[in-house]
Formats: C-alpha cells, structure tokens, sequence
C-alpha cells in the first residue's frame, strides 16, 4: 500500500484547482463495501480490511449477486458515493474526516480510505475496484486534500467549521424529511381504516323512504285500497267478519231495515195534498 498524501516530487496533480474547488471529478467504479477498522490508518489495518471485504465479496458473488457499481464525486469538500444508476448519495464523506487513503500496489484496480463516521465515530474503511484508474483516484483525493488545506490556511479556518456546520443541517434536514414522509403515511394509513370502520358491510347505504302518517301516527285511508286482513302482533290471525242470520236483518213486520243511502227515487212516490188530507181526516186524530 501507499499514501497517496506523500506524493512524490516528480509529480504533477492532474487536475486544475477549479474542478476540484468549483465542481468535481467523477470516476465510476465497483463498490466492495466498508467495514469497522480499529485505527484510522495504517497498512496493516487497510491490507485486512481489503481482504475481509473480498472475501465477503467473493462469497456472494457464489450465491448470484454482482458487485454493485458506483459513482465517486471527488471535490475539496469530500468525497460522494451514489448509485449509479439513481443518482442517489449513499454516502458522503466529508473531506477532514478521511484520514487514510492508498492504493494497492499488488492489485492495481483496489483503492481504499479511512473515514471516521459522523453518528457513531467508528473509523470505517472503503474498499473500491477500479480496474485501471486506482493510482488516479488516489492522486485525486490527494490534491482535493491539497487544496483544501490551502483554503483552510487563507481563510482562518473559518471555512472548515462552515462545513461543518452545513453538514449538520443538511444532516438535520434529511431526518426531518424523512419523519415528515413517515408522518404522512401514517396520516395515510389511519384515514383509511377510519373509512374501513365507518362503511356499511355491504359496500353501500340503503335509505328506506319514510312513511307518511296522521296527527294520530296512523296510515291515512284510501277508498281505492282494499281492506287486508293484517296479523295481530301476538302471531295469531284475525277473526272472519261477522255476518248476522238472515232473519234477524229483518223488523217485526218482516221488511228489510229501512236504510236512508240505498233507497232510490223509487221508494218514495209523490203524492198530492188532498191524499195526504184524506189520510188525515181518516186516521183517529180527526
């Protein structure tokens, strides 16, 4: 291994300071993953990192999985790790906490560095295959390092500590998106069991038009109806009108029952005033 910090004399950063201070150097490259080192440098400590992470590597490449590629953005402010493909920052290692950097001599496509976790301060090492480009990321993050050292010098170390501070708060900012978004689908969730709870069983609601009744809570009457015989409310039927013997429908002479609404015209003859003195003059009054 070699630190790529210690550059030699006869070299030359490969790269103009503007790219580095303004934008930054993408490399694409496979990701082997990182693992928890006790020291935050060394070649020991890289050399066993390197070869636990191939062999971790080596043995789910057995059960199907590829290696996932990555995009690295080198700047002065540090390095990114995305997915390739989404664009998404897995992530994001600041520039003041990477503390070792170096290159495989034996194995020229793996380069590695140290960087000290920001939550729980555990030195964590990144293992990266790069087929032919490892020496120029190396190089690469040496002179970020470089110019970045310079700034710090010309501004005081001002400059650092607003880094940090705007890691911070883009930290903070991440997790409170992250519990708005969880908050929402909770929001989510419970309005929907509380539509659940509330439908009827059958998917729809069924109104049943209210009958009209009476001052008295009755059914009004209509001629046009006819008269059903209803059940009682003890379950039994009710009992079949009752019909009078034809004799007693009679009076004591043996006539019908004189009823004034069947009667027409013809039961009442017109008579004259001098029969109906006649029939007075006749009967005992007289």
């Amino acid at each position: 291994m070699n630190r790529a910090f210690n550059r030699k004399k006869d070299k030359s950063w490969m790269h103009t300071p503007d790219a580095l201070a303004k934008h930054y150097i993408p490399y694409n490259v496979k990701f082997l993953g990182n693992t928890e080192v006790e020291a935050p440098k060394g070649t020991e400590v890289v050399k066993d990192a390197v070869r636990k992470l191939k062999f971790q590597r080596h043995i789910k490449k057995s059960e199907g999985q590829k290696t996932p590629k990555v995009e690295l953005q080198i700047s002065i402010y540090g390095v990114k790790i995305l997915d390739l493909k989404t664009k998404d920052v897995q992530h994001n290692c600041q520039l003041h906490r990477i503390s070792f950097c170096a290159d495989d001599k034996t194995d020229k496509r793996i380069f590695t560095f140290i960087c000290k976790d920001s939550e729980s301060n555990k030195h964590l090492c990144f293992v990266f295959d790069s087929e032919k480009c490892a020496e120029e990321i190396t190089l690469t993050i040496g002179q970020a390092f470089d110019l970045a050292y310079k700034k710090f010098l010309e501004s005081g170390g001002k400059d650092v500590e607003t880094r940090k501070q705007i890691g911070t708060l883009q930290k903070r900012i991440q997790e409170l998106e992250s519990e708005n978004s969880e908050l929402k689908q909770q929001l989510q969730d419970l309005e929907e069991q509380l539509m659940i709870t509330h439908s009827p069983p059958g998917g729809s609601i069924s109104i049943k038009p209210p009958t009209s009744t009476d001052v008295f809570d009755m059914v009004p009457f209509s001629p046009v109806t006819p008269l059903v015989p209803t059940v009682a409310s003890n379950g039994c039927p009710p009992p079949p009108p009752t019909t009078l013997p034809p004799d007693i429908r009679k009076d004591l002479f043996g006539s019908e029952p004189f009823d004034p609404f069947t009667c027409g015209s013809a039961d009442f003859p017109p008579t004259s005033s001098r029969s109906w003195m006649r029939c007075r003059r006749g009967s005992k009054w007289d």
